[in-house]
């Protein structure tokens, strides 16, 4: 699966794509494939180059194309295989691992970059998590600087996270960064890290910042390819593993569907208001939902007694340490693989949203609340048992 980037120097109509050539980083992931999908649509002449490093048997290629055949139908897919190039690449290494005849062809041609490759763990020892979610971020800076030197780079869309806010209370407004905020992990702590190396090249760059918060499954159909985050506490309690939360039930929890962040991003890809700008693209003050109200529905749904809230404080200096000394089986492994997720269970941020709701709700792009959708997401955990089933006739497109 190849294309010759510079095959087609001449300008086209914007509205088509014809002369844009986009890199995606993290086309592979749960976000990157739907913004590849949008743009493969919406932009039907435009080219893509998607880098993707070797893992495990698939090549990059065999996993692209999979990719393809999930998310176009039938009819477009030649035509989408055509315009994507793949690229093997290593967004940690020096030129992005690619050789000096590659990159420089990437260069020449590259209008768009849209930045959302990470690591999402939150376990990742700190040099590993900064080796990934900094290091890339700087090589594709230096790849986009490279790129608007030469007069063709229109934009650079850093895909962020909400919560570089880390472990703060209160409103986080999207013009701000650091306010001596502590972080829960290296998730958190990395990418907070690599968007101040974007936030330093914003007077040289065409650059956006998107900051979703929890990414969900699609709010129209449920459908997900990735069952982390909300969903591991989701399965621990539905499975009847554990039901006892340390935390508050005035928790904040700001979930949003992939259909809705994909869109979004997608969209200020290419809006010039956009530029220079930070939106956070979260649920927010109007939608986001409490761990009581998601809880007290998942329990109707799941036909489960209610979760039991502890005070985190009890529970960590008490209750823990007793609990690790006699659980044993599927208990004790719940016990040590949530450690990572406890500290949301007494979040009490609120994402400001108000650049983002500039800049998308004149395009009709809107994030959905919470409690609007949650059903779907549920009773999709539920038909395919947590990712084990395959649906026929479903798609995540």
């Amino acid at each position: 699966m190849t294309s010759d980037l510079l095959s087609n120097n001449s300008l086209t109509p914007l509205e088509t794509g014809g002369n844009e050539c986009i890199i995606i980083t993290g086309a592979t992931g749960f976000l990157g494939r739907q913004i590849l999908a949008l743009l493969l649509e919406r932009y039907p002449e435009a080219r893509f180059v998607l880098p993707v490093r070797d893992k495990g048997s698939s090549s990059p290629e065999q996993r692209i194309e999979s990719i393809v055949k999930q998310i176009c139908s039938s009819k477009s897919r030649a035509r989408a295989v055509a315009r994507i190039e793949v690229a093997r690449a290593d967004l940690r290494l020096d030129r992005c691992g690619l050789s000096s005849y590659d990159y420089d062809k990437v260069v020449a041609q590259t209008t768009r970059i849209i930045h959302s490759a990470a690591t999402v763990r939150f376990d990742h020892p700190l040099d590993e998590a900064r080796y990934i979610n900094v290091g890339g971020t700087v090589s594709m800076l230096a790849l986009a600087s490279e790129a608007y030197k030469r007069g063709v780079m229109r934009s650079f869309t850093h895909v962020g996270t909400a919560f570089v806010a880390g472990d703060r209370n209160g409103t986080a407004y999207e013009d701000e960064l650091e306010k001596g905020q502590s972080f829960r992990n290296t998730y958190e702590q990395t990418k907070c890290e690599a968007e101040r190396f974007v936030r330093d090249r914003m007077n040289e760059l065409p650059i956006i910042i998107t900051r979703p918060s929890i990414i969900v499954g699609d709010s129209r159909t449920g459908i997900t390819t990735s069952f982390k985050a909300l969903y591991w506490p989701l399965k621990v309690y539905a499975k009847g593993w554990w039901r006892t939360v340390p935390g508050y039930p005035e928790a904040v929890i700001d979930l949003v569907p992939v259909d809705f962040v994909s869109e979004a991003v997608a969209h200020l890809a290419f809006e010039p208001k956009a530029l220079g700008k930070c939106a956070h693209v979260c649920a927010g003050p109007r939608g986001n939902a409490t761990i009581k109200a998601i809880s007290d529905y998942a329990s109707r749904i799941f036909n489960r007694p209610r979760p039991r809230f502890v005070e985190p404080a009890i529970f960590l200096a008490l209750i823990l340490p007793l609990l690790n000394l006699l659980l044993l089986g599927n208990r004790r492994r719940v016990l040590k693989e949530g450690h990572v997720y406890t500290p949301y269970f007494r979040m009490k941020t609120i994402f400001d949203t108000s650049n983002a709701e500039a800049l998308l709700s004149p395009a009709g792009i809107e994030a959905p609340n919470v409690m609007a959708y949650i059903e779907k997401l549920f009773q999709y955990c539920i038909e395919t048992d947590w990712g084990n089933k395959h649906l026929q006739g479903r798609s995540t497109k």
